[in-house]
C-alpha cells in the first residue's frame, strides 16, 4: 500500500546564526570569496541618473554619434551573408587570426612589437583583466596599484581575494618613489607582491598620463622587484593633441602584459579587447579564455575585422578625438566658472575623466543622492578606492553629454557643491570616513 502523504521537501537554510532569518536562502552555500561583493555606489541610482532630465557626469560611455552607422550596417550585413558559417559558428578561444595580426598594427602605433600568436582576444579587456588576475594571485597576494584606481580592476582583485595596496600619484601619473615604499613596506610585512596595475595614459579615473622618464624607471623597478607589470591602456590613442605614448610593454615585453580594447576607439557594444602576454603566459591565457567563455563572439571579432581593413579607422580615432577634447574644454571651462572656491581638479590631456578635490567637510558619497535630486550625477571617488578612502573626490565624465550638457550639470553641481558648504558651515564638519571597499562596475561606472 503506497503512502498519500507528500514527500518530505528540504527545508532551506536560514543562516548560520540560530532565529536569525535571512532574505537570502542560499546565504550560507556562497564561496568566501563573495563576500566582498559590492555593486558600484552609482548603480544604486542609476535608474533615476539616466533620466532625461538628470545630466549625469558619471558614466565612461563612448560617444558614438560620429561613428559612420549607415556604412557599418551595410557591412556587418555583408559579414553574415559572405561569412555567416564562420561568423555564427564557434570559434578558437585565442581569437580570429585575421584580427590579431590587425591588433599587432594597433599596438605598433604605440611602439608594441608583437607577434599575433601572443595575442589574446577577449569579450573586452575587462575580462582579460580577469584572467591575468586568475592565473597570477592566489588568496592575500598583493596587487599594487594607482590610488586612485579604475573601479573594475578593484572589483576583479577582490573577487580573487587578492590586497590591494594603493600608491601616490601626481600630476606625472605614478610616482617611482611611492612605488618603492610600497615595495619595501610589503616586503618587510612578509607580503608577496604579484603585479602592479597601472593605467598610464589618461588615467581612469584621475586623468594624469605617466610621464616618459617615470615609465622607464617604473619598469626596471619591477623588473628588480620581480613584479608583474599589468598595462591596461584602453585611452592611450585618444590623446587630444594626437600624441602616443611609448607603452610600458615596449620597454619590456617579458615583464609587461598589457590589456587592449576596442571599447573607446570604435564600438563599446561589440565587447572586444585584447591580451597580449609574454609568450610563455599565452597558453594558460587561451585555457583560461576556454573555460570562461568557451570563445569569444566571431561574429563581433569578424565586424571589428572588417572595419579595420575598409574604413579609415585611424581618421575615425582622430574624429573621436577632436569630440572629446571638445567636450573636455567645455567641462574645465565650466569648473573653473561654476566651482566654489578649494575645489581642484586634474586637467587631462586625452580620454574620458576629470578628478574632482572638494573642500575639506564635503563627502562626494554622501552627497551623491543630493547631487541627483537637483539633477546632476557623478561618480564619487570611494568607489574607486579599496581602502574606503576618496570621500573628498569625486570623478566627472565629459565623453558622452554635448559640449551644453557638461555645462549644465556642472553649474547644478555647483549649487550641490555650495549647499553642502552652508551645511558644513552651519553644523560643522562630522567624518564619515567610507569603508565599502572595492566595487564591481556595470556600464555606467566603466
Amino acid at each position: 500500500m503506497t503512502s498519500s502523504q507528500p514527500p518530505h521537501l528540504p527545508q532551506h537554510r536560514q543562516g548560520s546564526e540560530p532565529g536569525r532569518q535571512n532574505l537570502d536562502p542560499h546565504l550560507d552555500r556562497y564561496a568566501a570569496r563573495t563576500a566582498g561583493m559590492t555593486a558600484s555606489e552609482i548603480r544604486a541610482l542609476f535608474a533615476v541618473a539616466s533620466r532625461p532630465e538628470v545630466v549625469s557626469l558619471a558614466g565612461g560611455m563612448p560617444n558614438l554619434t560620429a561613428l559612420p552607422l549607415d556604412s557599418l550596417s551595410t557591412q556587418m550585413a555583408e559579414v553574415v551573408a559572405d561569412e555567416g558559417l564562420v561568423a555564427l559558428q564557434y570559434g578558437s578561444a585565442q581569437g580570429v587570426p585575421t584580427l590579431r595580426e590587425q591588433i599587432c598594427d594597433v599596438m605598433a602605433m604605440e611602439g608594441i612589437t608583437a607577434h599575433p600568436d601572443d595575442v589574446v582576444v577577449t569579450v573586452g579587456s575587462q575580462m582579460g583583466l580577469d584572467m591575468v588576475t586568475r592565473l597570477f594571485c592566489d588568496p592575500g597576494d598583493v596587487i599594487i596599484a594607482e590610488g586612485p584606481s579604475y573601479v573594475g580592476a578593484l572589483g576583479s582583485f577582490a573577487a580573487y581575494q587578492a590586497n590591494v595596496v594603493h600608491v601616490t600619484m601626481d600630476d606625472d601619473g605614478l610616482v617611482p618613489d611611492a612605488l618603492r615604499e610600497a615595495l619595501a613596506q610589503a616586503k618587510n610585512a612578509g607580503q608577496r607582491v604579484k603585479c602592479l596595475y597601472t593605467i598610464p595614459n589618461f588615467h581612469n579615473p584621475a586623468g594624469v598620463t605617466l610621464s616618459g622618464p617615470r615609465r622607464a624607471e617604473i619598469v626596471e623597478i619591477c623588473a628588480e622587484h620581480d613584479v608583474l607589470v599589468i598595462e591596461d591602456n584602453p585611452y592611450g590613442l585618444l590623446g587630444f593633441d594626437g600624441q602616443t605614448y611609448p607603452s610600458l610593454r615596449s620597454l619590456d615585453p617579458e615583464n609587461v602584459v598589457y590589456l587592449g580594447s576596442f571599447s573607446k576607439t570604435f564600438a563599446s557594444g561589440l565587447r572586444v579587447g585584447w591580451v597580449l602576454a609574454p609568450h610563455a603566459v599565452r597558453e594558460k591565457l587561451v585555457l583560461a579564455a576556454e573555460s570562461a567563455t568557451l570563445c569569444p563572439p566571431t561574429l563581433n571579432q569578424l565586424v571589428v575585422s572588417k572595419y579595420l581593413s575598409t574604413h579609415d579607422w585611424k581618421g575615425q580615432i582622430k574624429t573621436f578625438r577632436e569630440n572629446y577634447r571638445e567636450r573636455r574644454d567645455a567641462m574645465l571651462s565650466a569648473l573653473e566658472q561654476h566651482l566654489p572656491s578649494g575645489c581642484t581638479w586634474t586637467r587631462p590631456d586625452g580620454g574620458f575623466y576629470v578628478w574632482v578635490t572638494v573642500p575639506e567637510g564635503i563627502d562626494t558619497k554622501a552627497m551623491l543622492p543630493r547631487a541627483v535630486t537637483a539633477r546632476v550625477a557623478y561618480a564619487s571617488g570611494t568607489g574607486f578606492y579599496a581602502d574606503g578612502f576618496g570621500s573628498r573626490q569625486m570623478r566627472l565624465s565629459f565623453c558622452y553629454p554635448t559640449p551644453e550638457r557638461i555645462r549644465e550639470g556642472v553649474r547644478r553641481l555647483a549649487g550641490v557643491l555650495e549647499s553642502e558648504q552652508e551645511l558644513v558651515r552651519t553644523f560643522g564638519h562630522v567624518s564619515t570616513r567610507s569603508v565599502s571597499g572595492p566595487q564591481f562596475p556595470g556600464p555606467d561606472t566603466a
